[in-house]
């Protein structure tokens, strides 16, 4: 079996693949205080609550966006099954079945978005990605990743707006009734929800402009499911996609 791991800014994400099945997928949050030894229980629980024995792990992937906690899951990892992870890093890169702008200055978790993507999707595509950031990763027909763009993830803005607002407070995001915001908590859902859409759709257009072609877009992200039904240009919804590119990573690299 194979486990990967995603350490993101907000959450961790991680998961037990058996051949081309996930066994379990879990999520908890990213926490940069922690140490070694305090993941490895948290891991070994997890583990023994859905009957995984770590013998039978044998290699583990590893992305991060976070340096500061690379050390010690490289150490709690070794601690578990006795071997360092595969960390994914520009040094890789070139041998995976894209092309990759920049290598040093985009995330691990991007690559590994890009690579499922096209893997599974082929190209041109573009995978935006909902998590503390929004972001939109377009990758060509032949595999090459043209670019990155940048955006505050939903959670993001919404703690922004409510935390600097005397009179607003945090919500429930999902699409409101109406795009009027007839109270306080539809106003919140309309703003965030409707132009979060409005920006993906904006976004998707002007690079499809760009490129003179269509592409297909693909969402993922522990927040892709608040805009499915709300943006017109999402196709498709694939929430483990960066998990699948990891995957990819730990059986051909």
């Amino acid at each position: 079996m194979i486990l990967t791991i995603d350490i993101g800014n907000t959450n961790i994400v991680f998961g037990v693949a058996e051949q081309n099945d996930w066994v379990k997928i879990w999520r908890i949050q990213t926490d940069r205080s922690k140490t070694a030894d305090e993941y490895e229980v948290i891991f070994r629980s997890l583990f023994a609550s859905s009957d995984i024995n770590c013998a039978e792990i044998s290699r583990t992937v590893l992305s991060s966006v976070v340096p500061s906690l690379v050390r010690p899951f490289k150490e709690m990892l070794h601690n578990l099954f006795g071997d360092f992870p595969c960390l994914v890093e520009p040094s890789l890169y070139d041998r995976l079945p894209i092309e990759v702008l920049n290598p040093y200055q985009i995330g691990a978790d991007l690559v590994a978005d890009a690579t499922a993507a096209y893997i599974g999707y082929g190209g041109p595509s573009m995978v935006i990605d909902f998590g503390t950031a929004l972001t939109f990763t377009t990758i060509s027909s032949s595999g090459k990743i043209l670019g990155v763009a940048i955006a505050p993830g939903l959670y993001t803005a919404l703690r922004s707006l409510t935390g600097n607002t005397a009179q607003l407070y945090d919500v429930q995001l999902e699409a409101p009734p109406s795009a009027l915001g007839e109270n306080t908590i539809h106003a919140i859902q309309s703003g965030i929800v409707f132009g979060f859409a409005g920006l993906v759709d904006s976004m998707v257009n002007r690079v499809e402009s760009e490129l003179g072609q269509n592409i297909k877009v693909i969402a993922t992200g522990g927040l892709s499911f608040i805009l499915k039904n709300v943006s017109a240009r999402i196709e498709i919804v694939d929430e483990n996609l960066t998990l699948d590119g990891l995957k990819y990573m730990a059986l051909n690299l």
